[in-house]
């Protein structure tokens, strides 16, 4: 099993579970991640046709999912929109920090991002995008293995230690890169190493050019809430780079746990 969201192989497996509401949840899942077809969809979740069929026929109808004629294709419908404006969960962060990370990317010239964990995905939800032509190109939403990037594993750190091993407990680590760590002891330590020291790096490890260094954000608890990255072209990058972007970053992120403990 990989390190992804839940597929229909796990649909129905907790207690007071809805089986068929569960699948359709894992579908609405796939579909944030693109457009596919029907067959495409059964053979991904492994589910019967027939049952994939009416569960988009029942989303299609409610407006969760639509259904393009041209390509015969699935994707989200407005109201999966409608529906996701409603959770408020991270507003307040990104009201805090977004500002801080227009001002940090003008400052160094690199792309500046926060994030959420997500089970075992890093989950991007806001973006201040370097001033430079070359620049690290993501989006709002978009979901990546947090083992393979720095603010994935500056989230993780946050972690008690059983619950970061039960996670990762018979997952199968992908490899993006030469870099990519795919061993779960390595994993661990670099995630122990990120909490001891503050903060987490991501070495051409998810995309070759690309070098990020991260640290968490905690609320007045002391709960690690979200993460903020910098991230740069490995070309802008010299031996310094990290201890010189660390110093600003760090400089951001107390200033958002300063705001969120008012």
């Amino acid at each position: 099993m990989k390190a992804e969201s839940a597929t229909a192989e796990q649909a129905g497996s907790g207690q007071n579970v809805v089986k068929s509401a569960d699948r359709a949840l894992v579908i609405l899942e796939l579909l944030s991640r693109g457009r596919h077809r029907l067959s495409d969809i059964a053979e991904i979740l492994k589910l019967p046709l027939s049952s994939v069929h009416g569960l988009l026929g029942t989303l299609v109808h409610r407006g969760f999912a639509e259904f393009d004629q041209t390509t015969r294709t699935y994707g989200l419908g407005l109201k999966a929109w409608t529906v996701g404006q409603g959770y408020t969960g991270h507003r307040d962060i990104v009201g805090l920090a977004l500002p801080l990370m227009e001002q940090l990317a003008q400052q160094t010239g690199e792309t500046v991002q926060l994030s959420r964990l997500d089970g075992t995905e890093n989950v991007y939800i806001a973006i201040a995008e370097s001033p430079q032509p070359m620049k690290l190109v993501s989006a709002v939403g978009m979901r990546l293995p947090a083992h393979a990037v720095g603010l994935g594993k500056a989230l993780l750190a946050g972690l008690p230690g059983d619950e970061l091993e039960r996670r990762y407990r018979g997952v199968q680590l992908e490899r993006f890169t030469e870099n990519t760590v795919t061993e779960p002891a390595e994993l661990l330590a670099e995630v122990e190493q990120a909490r001891v020291r503050g903060y987490a790096v991501d070495d051409e490890e998810y995309i070759i050019g690309c070098r990020c260094v991260a640290m968490p954000i905690h609320d007045h608890s002391g709960a690690v809430v979200a993460a903020m990255s910098v991230s740069a072209p490995t070309p802008r990058c010299g031996p310094d780079w990290t201890d010189e972007t660390r110093a600003p970053l760090s400089t951001v992120v107390s200033s958002v746990e300063q705001q969120l403990r008012r």
